[in-house]
């Protein structure tokens, strides 16, 4: 049996299987260099380092960070970012679409919310959200989304993770896969969602089949105390050192267990889950505890609970964190199948002011201009008004994936301007239709990543964000 340079046997150091599958591991990361681009050494020290270290994008990006408000259960488009003119006239009639909708619905209903140019752009936002209006300059609405299905919990997968049936890694997850993050002290990946969690749970933010530490990182926002807000934050027994001594140990006795083992991604990302926990500690609770932040500003952000995560997540931007998604509660409190005036009216109330602070505290700092900021739903909703198994209306509206808005603001996003649209009712989207896949595309572009070449190898086959469709949305950009 060849022998090595110590004296042990090759066979005795690693199989057969396990030399091609960790030739294979190098050549795979020799793939993400060139994928990336140019890397600084300094960068290329930090890959082999950190799996979150910070990597150049392949080509120059317009933003460096993601904040998506994740408005689960479907806000209506036609009572907020889509003016509908037509249901005042076809009010009370047949609205005349064959589009097959989940529930019965009756006539056409108008919105309750008076529409009104904004800004010099002269965009059209209704006084749902008067506060965000007051930004209409800095939004680009998509006026022509579509999803695929009328259900929830598919549509909450193909917005998150870009496919409706199978378990896809997250748009944050391939986001910090590609790009890192600027903090090694903290996730790349953040879900803050108050009072629980949403429909499907971790799976909006699961790192599926990509390295395991790419998950995000869940937060329960409505919680104050760091201790509540991040369990174990704090080590009452043990300094810094005593951690870093057990926590060294430790590292050993995993390097240990895996060199005898074949490549197993669930042992490193375990492994990198100490060391960030570790380093947490350093940095975490500073960037969690709003207390630090002058009295106006919190002031400006309101004292609610959807106040208080938005002032953490412009903290968090501020401080590295490459992909924040800030959920509007557990389930799906925008789902106003009934009473939509009221229900839509108070959720609008809980989030209108901390988003509008938080567009004016980034182009405050300067950071706006290189930070994505996305708002929207799964879908849009119906409108005609749903009725109950009685035939009888309860003044809601049912899903609606045929076509509905979304709207980006800073980096790279060319602001006071909308881009398609719905036909006269606010159906369906019959202008410039733009599908998730062309959302994602758009997003990975203005970060610096082309949607096309940025891939996974996983079960033989070459996987990316976007499957194999996708194109940017180039008129949205700046």
């Amino acid at each position: 049996m060849p022998r090595s340079e110590s004296g042990e046997t090759f066979d005795s150091v690693s199989s057969r299987r396990a030399f091609l599958e960790r030739c294979g591991m190098g050549l795979g990361m020799l793939g993400l260099q060139s994928l990336m681009g140019p890397v600084q050494g300094s960068n290329l020290a930090a890959v082999s380092r950190s799996p979150l270290a910070a990597k150049s994008s392949p080509f120059q990006p317009r933003a460096r960070r993601v904040i998506h408000f994740f408005l689960n259960g479907g806000p209506s488009h036609v009572d907020s970012f889509d003016p509908k003119p037509a249901l005042e006239r076809w009010a009370g009639k047949s609205v005349p679409t064959h589009l097959p909708t989940e529930r019965k619905t009756g006539a056409a209903m108008p919105s309750p919310w008076k529409f009104r140019p904004r800004g010099r752009s002269g965009l059209e936002i209704s006084d749902l959200f008067p506060q965000i209006a007051e930004h209409a300059d800095e939004l680009c609405v998509i006026r022509s989304m579509q999803a695929k299905l009328p259900n929830h919990e598919p549509s909450l997968m193909l917005m998150n993770c870009g496919d409706a049936v199978q378990s896809r890694p997250s748009v944050g997850s391939w986001i910090t896969y590609g790009l890192g993050s600027e903090n090694e002290n903290l996730p790349g990946f953040i879900a803050m969602c108050p009072n629980g969690l949403p429909v499907k749970e971790q799976e909006n933010w699961q790192a599926g089949f990509l390295p395991g530490t790419h998950s995000g990182t869940w937060i329960d926002t409505q919680h104050t105390r760091i201790e509540k807000l991040i369990e174990n934050i704090r080590n009452d027994s043990l300094t810094l050192a005593s951690q870093r001594r057990q926590l060294n140990y430790l590292k050993r006795l995993n390097a240990a267990h895996q060199a005898s083992r074949s490549v197993d991604p669930r042992l490193e990302a375990r492994i990198q889950s100490f060391e960030l926990a570790f380093r947490m500690q350093l940095e975490a609770a500073e960037a969690f505890d709003v207390e630090r932040e002058p009295e106006s500003v919190r002031a400006m952000y309101g004292d609610g609970v959807h106040g208080r995560q938005t002032l953490i997540a412009r903290r968090l931007l501020e401080r590295g964190v490459r992909y924040i998604q800030l959920w509007h509660g557990a389930g799906q409190p925008w789902d106003s199948h009934d009473k939509i005036e009221e229900n839509h009216g108070r959720l609008a109330r809980e989030i209108d002011q901390p988003v509008a602070a938080l567009l004016t505290d980034l182009r405050q700092r300067g950071m706006l201009e290189d930070t994505l900021v996305v708002w929207g739903g799964e879908f849009g909703r119906t409108p005609s008004v749903e009725l109950n198994t009685s035939g009888k209306s309860q003044l809601g509206r049912d899903h609606n994936p045929y076509g509905f808005s979304l709207w980006l603001a800073g980096g790279g996003v060319r602001g006071g301007t909308s881009y398609g649209a719905t036909d006269e009712f606010g159906f369906k989207a019959v202008e410039n239709i733009a599908n998730i896949h062309d959302l994602h595309a758009t997003i990975l572009h203005l970060l610096g990543v082309d949607h096309e070449t940025f891939t996974f190898r996983h079960a033989g086959r070459d996987f990316r964000l976007t499957d194999v469709y996708g194109e940017v949305i180039r008129p949205v950009l700046a």
